[in-house]
């Protein structure tokens, strides 16, 4: 939506205008005067309008002026200015637009143009002395940094090639022919000139190229990614590069010969989106340029990352459905590498093994229509295994196919359910390069699906507009588009409602013809009429899916180009619902197991953990002064993390298995801290998530306890001094990590050690599965729910066994408490003798007293815990370490403790009652002894 400037290094961001342009090609700034800025605006890829071509600025951004216009069917996509001289610039109009069924680059419009004087007066080179004659399509210019004069210039047409000028475009010598530079122009061609080296100069396509002797010859430049699109020399130091591809972005420190990785960014683009019934669940997406994914929601080690990734079948584009038995056989759509014929492969999780399955393996190649095509598959077609039978799969083309054997034969169980108009069946590209990759095959199913609770019927959307159902397995097949919506719309998602099965759910959109307004219908009655629900979706937020919640009837999610909605109301009404969610195309989304599971196109997956409060949401919740809401059921996971390093405003690294994760230390809205990932995926809360509402920020103390068997086993208080607890106004998350009330806590002025900290927390015994209550109070009103934590369902264990192991280490948890009270109890003691001794410094009769009651203090408390040194690594360990150790080691798994577990904890136990008795000893007979010596100064002696 236009031109956005940022003045603090990217942090914030500031909308310039230019809103109607929607698509900008490239962005070029005075190196002089940042307030002088130009901007190429191709203008709308799908349809014609008015606000496209080169616009300049010269207050920083907040008027613009029209400075070079073409027509309203050609933009500017590419504008370079010689660093030499910014008034000298050159741009490139380009006559081009994309259909739903074909994609047109060049025409008359298209061409070269100049500027002397910053861009008030513009000249057409076009047809200057050596560049082509023929109809001109896309064109990429760079002017060369080092050599004044030199412009490039790669130039689609039929007699196309690279060319360059020395003479400030006056005229052109032609270079290189090497089709590898100009192959799919209106998708690359792209060039950048070495800002160091006249002779140098690169050229991005599927290849990246670059050549050293001015043009003339060409190598290839392995980069991580091909479909090379974007690249970024440092203009004072061209060793230092930053390249884009489809994949991600790559950064090289001696000038391509290495770069960085791709993995690192999570910027995948996913078109669909689904999960398994495994526990935890895990989550599949085909992604555009890339592969399939299978990645679990949980890592147990810390953080979701590449050791998690499987890649299961499929390819870059389209759906993934799975067998929900044996071998649960995953179902891959891969269009986007197939060239429209409908690539499917069907892989074995257990073997690794992918199998093509393709209902008909012909391929065609990018020059041809699809009116020769015995089936069009869509770049995203159908894939879906019978909710009624696992054996039975579906796929559409133009046609629904059927299948019983896992692909290995099909039967077409529709008729041509498109309108098969021949005008659009033709090859794509042109009127210079013909191009069909795929992405145009048109008149297709683009949304299936057979009811969940009637076998046989069928809900079928076409991306030309068009709405069937069947309701007897696809004998008989009933158009029931709606009425009032426009013509050629596609049918992005068909969502039949999970409680009623009359009812369905539609998300069209007809951006492809340049109409960005959201379409979103519901039917009651199987299609015989349709309601358009889009209230409170702004009118040019166009709409990809949506989904109704399985839990709640009339909770729907709709995802738009730009963010996510939400509806109680069955559609009547919608809200954003986007919180820290990126703004970005939301093209899917599922819920599984109460999670929101998200599929952007550009920001990888996301999950909204626990969406329960949403079930729960009533009319006058929100007015209530308090509401909590009842957690979910949760399983009683153990993770296993290193993660050695101390927070830092910087990065911090931790190990997850193999590999090395990166994160920041931020704190969240409540003023928590928390990790935020960099280069891996963010483990869901490790606890019982705790919602709660509250009208107003609270003035007085808000306490939050968690009970079983109505007894406090862990209680919270906003009033305590680095609280987890810290309520606002509003929606409110809390996470009770399933721990119960940890021991007492020896008292000391100086901070924990991070290693004795984590020590300490281990020693707070871990609920075991049963039912416990969360009660909130607030000003005096006290609300309760109840909850119930679960064994881990992957583990083999008793509950008998888990109840053991929580015994045990509440028996350790109350041993280290006596340990503490006797270290603060001998610590009050020694501090008072001190203190006694300071204000009687001379007396040698109190000296002589204070004496034993401080060594024989000093040597309980060094049996007890570390008395010298700010570790527990720098000294032998003692009985509060080796009790923490203990009940670190029996915490390891689930499982109950060992016999020798618990022959350990007898004998600590024994060694701790034998200082305790020691200590007793000292408080009867020197203590005495010391406060007998006290009292004959009148002083106030020591109190035990």
């Amino acid at each position: 939506d236009g031109v956005y400037k940022s003045t603090d290094g990217g942090k914030t961001w500031k909308n310039m205008g230019l809103k109607d342009t929607r698509h900008i090609g490239d962005i070029q700034i005075h190196p002089h005067n940042p307030d002088v800025v130009y901007v190429a605006a191709l203008g709308h890829a799908w349809g014609q309008n008015e606000e496209r071509g080169v616009y300049r600025s010269t207050d920083g951004g907040e008027s613009w002026e029209k400075v070079l216009y073409k027509s309203n069917k050609a933009g500017s996509h590419d504008i370079s200015m010689d660093p030499n001289n910014p008034r000298i610039i050159y741009a490139a109009i380009w006559e081009g637009q994309r259909y739903p069924h074909a994609a047109s680059s060049g025409g008359e419009d298209s061409g070269l143009w100049k500027t002397t004087d910053g861009g008030n007066t513009w000249t057409d080179i076009t047809r200057n002395p050596g560049l082509p004659k023929g109809l001109i399509g896309k064109i990429g210019v760079a002017v060369s940094p080092a050599q004044s004069g030199r412009v490039w210039a790669l130039v689609e047409s039929e007699d196309g090639a690279l060319f360059r000028s020395d003479d400030h475009g006056e005229t052109w010598q032609r270079l290189a022919e090497d089709m590898d530079l100009r192959t799919r122009a209106w998708y690359y061609l792209h060039i950048y000139a070495d800002p160091s080296d006249a002779d140098t100069v690169w050229v991005l396509n599927m290849p990246c190229k670059k050549s050293i002797d001015g043009g003339k010859t060409f190598m290839d430049i392995p980069t991580p990614h091909g479909d090379n699109q974007d690249l970024w020399i440092d203009p004072q130091d061209s060793n230092r590069m930053i390249e884009g591809n489809d994949g991600g972005a790559a950064v090289s420190f001696n000038g391509g010969l290495s770069w960085s990785s791709n993995l690192n960014q999570p910027t995948a683009q996913f078109y669909h989106v689904t999960t398994d019934n495994q526990l935890p669940y895990n989550v599949y997406g085909s992604q555009q340029d890339n592969w399939a994914m299978r990645l679990p929601s949980i890592d147990f080690e810390g953080a979701i990352s590449w050791k998690n990734y499987t890649e299961p079948g499929g390819g870059e584009s389209g759906y993934i459905a799975i067998k929900p038995s044996e071998p649960y056989t995953v179902f891959g759509g891969g269009t986007g590498t197939g060239l429209g014929h409908g690539r499917l492969r069907a892989w074995n999780p257990r073997t690794g093994q992918a199998r093509n399955v393709t209902v008909w393996p012909e391929v065609h190649g990018f020059g041809a229509g699809t009116i020769d095509h015995k089936y069009r598959f869509q770049w995203t077609f159908p894939i879906e295994v019978s909710p009624h039978d696992p054996d039975t799969l579906y796929v559409a083309s133009n046609h629904v196919h059927k299948s019983t054997d896992e692909g290995a034969s099909w039967d077409v169980i529709s008729p041509d359910l498109t309108r098969n108009d021949p005008s659009k069946l033709g090859p794509s590209g042109g009127p210079i390069t013909l191009d069909n990759s795929g992405a145009e095959i048109y008149c297709t199913i683009f949304a299936f699906h057979e009811s969940p609770h009637e076998q046989g019927v069928f809900w079928v959307g076409t991306d030309d507009g068009l709405v069937h159902i069947s309701r007897d397995g696809g004998a008989n097949w009933k158009n029931i588009t709606p009425p009032d919506l426009p013509e050629w719309a596609m049918i992005n998602i068909i969502e039949p409602s999970p409680h009623d099965p009359a009812t369905a759910y539609v998300a069209a959109t007809r951006y492809k013809l340049d109409d960005v307004a959201p379409y979103l219908y519901k039917t009651n009655d199987y299609g015989e009429s349709w309601t358009k629900i889009v209230n409170g979706i702004p009118a040019d937020e166009f709409t990809r899916t949506i989904r109704e919640d399985p839990a709640r009837r009339g909770l729907l999610y709709c995802g738009t180009e730009v963010g996510l909605h939400v509806s109680f109301d069955d559609g009547a009404n919608w809200e954003r619902m986007q919180s820290n969610l990126p703004v970005c195309p939301i093209w899917d989304l599922v819920v599984k197991d109460n999670d929101l599971v998200v599929a952007t196109h550009g920001r990888a997956f996301w999950i909204l953990d626990d969406i329960t409060p949403l079930h729960q949401m009533q009319d006058g919740v929100a007015t209530n002064s308090v509401h909590l809401f009842k957690p979910r059921d949760t399983p009683r996971y153990k993770f296993y993390q290193r993660d050695w390093g101390k927070p830092t405003e910087g990065v911090s690294y931790m190990m997850t298995g193999p590999v090395t994760v990166a994160y920041r230390t931020v704190k969240d809205q409540f003023g928590n801290e928390k990790k935020e990932m960099l280069n891996a995926g963010t483990n869901p809360p490790d606890g019982v998530i705790i919602h709660y509402y509250l009208n107003e920020k609270p003035e007085g103390d808000v306490k939050l306890d968690i009970l079983k068997n109505d007894e406090v086993v862990k209680a919270f208080s906003s009033s305590e001094d680095d609280s987890p607890l810290k309520p606002q106004a509003g929606a409110n998350r809390f996470i009770w990590n399933m721990r119960y009330q940890g021991p007492t806590e020896v008292k000391s002025d100086k901070p924990k050690d991070r290693r004795a900290a984590m020590m300490e927390a281990g020693l707070s015994p871990r609920a075991a599965p049963g039912t416990y209550q969360v009660q909130l109070t607030v000003n005096g009103n006290t609300q309760t729910q109840s909850f119930n934590v679960l064994k881990d369902p992957r583990i083999d264990v008793s509950e008998s066994d888990l109840e053991a192991q929580f015994n045990l280490k509440s028996q350790i948890r109350d041993k280290v408490s006596e340990v503490n009270e006797a270290v603060n109890q001998l610590r009050s003691i020694r501090k008072q003798v001190e203190e006694w001794e300071e204000r009687t410094k001379g007396n040698e009769e109190i000296a002589n007293a204070a004496k034993p009651v401080k060594e024989k203090l000093e040597a309980i408390e060094n049996q007890l815990v570390i008395v010298k040194g700010d570790t527990p690594r720098s000294s032998p360990s003692r009985l509060a370490e080796k009790l923490g150790a203990l009940t670190s080691m029996i915490e390891e798994s689930d499982a109950a403790p060992t016999r020798q577990s618990y022959e350990v904890f007898n004998e600590l136990s024994a060694r701790v009652s034998e200082q305790q008795g020691a200590l007793r000893q000292v408080i009867d007979n020197e203590l005495a002894e010391f406060n007998n010596k006290v009292n004959t100064t009148r002083v106030p002696a020591i109190v035990v």
